[in-house]
């Protein structure tokens, strides 16, 4: 009977499905420890960036290996906004609809995104590690890389699109089997996700393909700097809600269940996303308000586009707030605060998730400056700009990433969580380090330091008369970045531990998928946000429609710029 019983179509069913799972979690697993061994070596270097500012040069001892400040920024800039996020966003993006939808993704396509973005993360880190592409992670010509350098960068970006149809895949088989019911929760904030990605990554693939590939081949003589920036910008802005938003499926879909609660509404989820998809696209040339070239009503039109990303932020505050609550209420807290002292903030995960909130919140009001055309012009090319994105990027994704882990890693490999304690250390001591940054980092801009600048390089006398004023910020910055880096040695602690720690079964976390207390049924909002065809054709015309004039007069009236090394 047992081995009858062991060929069964169910028990068949039950093996394959544990399967599926298995390799599911192999994938992901690979794209997780790839993305964070980035960020390790992108945060030591970033340590040594913060002491800088305070005039203390550490540089000298990592020679020969890196031989400049500029090699050692552009590597801290490529490992974490690129490197570091596109891994750890691939997998996630690809695993938790597979799991959400019970079905197996398209492992062979999903096995070509990672072994191909490795293959370009090698071919980038070679031009980097040989001092031969110093040009910073915008890479603005006519500063020029090495070949290596940008065809890895282009065959990374490529990569990052292949999980777009492993998703879209799996949705539509799941739509197939369930024929009028609205997609999972998780699946379409993945798709949106993506669908997103696809748009934004058009400006950079085509500065790549067209512009650099060929320049630093020697196919072409010359390049257009503003054309490039251009292109750059279209993407470079949304690449920042494509590291959010994966963030946004965890603090939407997962917390409220960490913490206790519910998601309150599935229809405003959505509502959210949609907007983040439609508003973050279109607004790139808010980084070029200094640039000449380009139209001032151009310029006023992107003010308004980029202040409108405001709706879906201010969306996510309510509804995630209020399932903060909810959970917190459930807990026992009572009067105005007592949820938020309620909620399980010795749970790390939790916490990080929760910290990671409250930095977004300085992080987004820095952003209202920088989105508008009159006051950029007081922190442009500043400090300012660098401690915005490290409260908006290094604290709000990375501690959501790092949150993340301390249930990911359990549940991929069965293994317990290293140390608890200390990864609630880890986290309040990244979180203290880098909001201490951020605070004295704008404080600094305010001031006029700009926001790259050798400073250990420059005489003490003239050092003190550029920026002795504002010294005291500076040392801040260079402490905040020590607490930071103090909170990275922790995390790293617990996460090899982790992985090298004993197999428990009891350890096996399961994903912590919300339930919602307003689902989706019935919600004229969930009716139309189905047709994600239809909102992603109406991004690209909203996009096309700000980018075609400003494009126009630089695509007619070139710039020829011949290449320079200034290293």
């Amino acid at each position: 009977m047992s081995s009858l019983a062991q060929t069964t179509p169910a028990a068949s069913l039950r093996t394959s499905a544990a399967t599926d799972v298995a390799a599911a979690k192999r994938l992901l697993l690979a794209f997780w420890l790839t993305g964070f061994a980035a960020l390790l070596f992108g945060v030591a270097l970033g340590v040594l960036q913060g002491v800088n500012y305070a005039g203390i040069n550490l540089y000298g001892a990592l020679q020969p290996l890196i031989k400049t400040y500029y090699q050692g920024l552009t590597l801290h800039g490529v490992l974490n906004a690129f490197v570091f996020t596109f891994f750890t966003i691939s997998g996630w993006l690809i695993y938790l609809p597979s799991r959400e939808l019970g079905l197996r993704p398209n492992l062979r396509l999903a096995w070509a995104s990672y072994w191909l973005m490795l293959l370009g993360t090698l071919m980038a880190a070679y031009a980097m590690l040989d001092n031969s592409s110093s040009v910073l992670y915008t890479f603005y010509p006519p500063l020029q890389a090495s070949a290596w350098f940008y065809l890895g960068i282009t065959v990374v970006v490529v990569a990052s699109l292949l999980p777009l149809p492993v998703v879209l895949d799996m949705r539509a088989r799941w739509k197939r089997a369930h024929p009028g019911e609205p997609t999972p929760l998780v699946t379409f904030m993945s798709s949106t996700t993506l669908l997103m990605w696809l748009l934004a990554s058009l400006g950079a693939v085509a500065e790549a393909v067209f512009m650099l590939d060929p320049w630093s081949l020697g196919l072409r003589a010359t390049i257009d700097p503003l054309l490039a920036r251009t292109l750059f910008w279209w993407t470079g802005h949304p690449i920042v809600y494509y590291w959010l938003m994966p963030g946004y499926i965890s603090i939407y879909a997962l917390l409220p269940r960490q913490a206790g609660g519910k998601l309150v509404s599935d229809p405003l989820t959505r509502l959210a996303f949609l907007l983040l998809f439609v508003f973050s696209v279109p607004v790139g040339t808010h980084h070029q308000y200094t640039d000449p070239g380009i139209a001032p009503v151009i310029k006023g039109i992107v003010t308004a586009l980029t202040l409108s990303v405001a709706i879906p932020s201010l969306i996510t505050a309510f509804t995630v707030a209020l399932s903060l609550e909810y959970a917190g209420r459930r807990r026992g807290g009572r009067g105005a605060l007592g949820w938020w002292r309620a909620l399980p903030w010795r749970d790390p995960s939790v916490a990080a998730q929760m910290l990671a909130l409250v930095s977004f919140i300085f992080g987004g009001a820095g952003g209202i400056v920088n989105a508008s055309w009159q006051l950029d012009n007081v922190v442009h090319n500043t400090l300012w700009i660098p401690a915005h994105f490290h409260l908006t990027v290094s604290t709000m994704t990375v501690l959501v990433f790092m949150g993340v882990s301390f249930w990911l890693l359990p549940h991929l490999t069965g293994r317990r969580l290293f140390a608890p304690r200390l990864a609630l250390a880890s986290v309040w001591l990244w979180f203290g380090g880098l909001m201490l940054w951020g605070f004295a980092g704008h404080w600094a801009g305010l001031a006029g330091v700009p926001r790259r600048a050798w400073i250990s390089a420059l005489p003490h006398a003239q050092y003190m008369q550029l920026y002795g004023s504002v010294h005291t910020s500076l040392q801040l910055v260079a402490l905040g970045g020590l607490i930071a880096g103090l909170g990275a040695v922790a995390f790293y602690i617990v996460f090899v531990g982790t992985l090298l720690g004993r197999r428990d079964a009891q350890a096996m976390v399961a994903i912590p998928f919300s339930d919602v207390i307003a689902g989706p049924r019935g919600s004229l909002i969930v009716e139309l946000s189905e047709h994600l065809g239809l909102w992603t054709l109406a991004t690209l015309v909203i996009t096309l429609a700000v980018y075609v004039p400003t494009l126009w007069p630089m695509l007619t009236h070139p710039i020829h710029a011949v290449g320079l090394r200034l290293w």
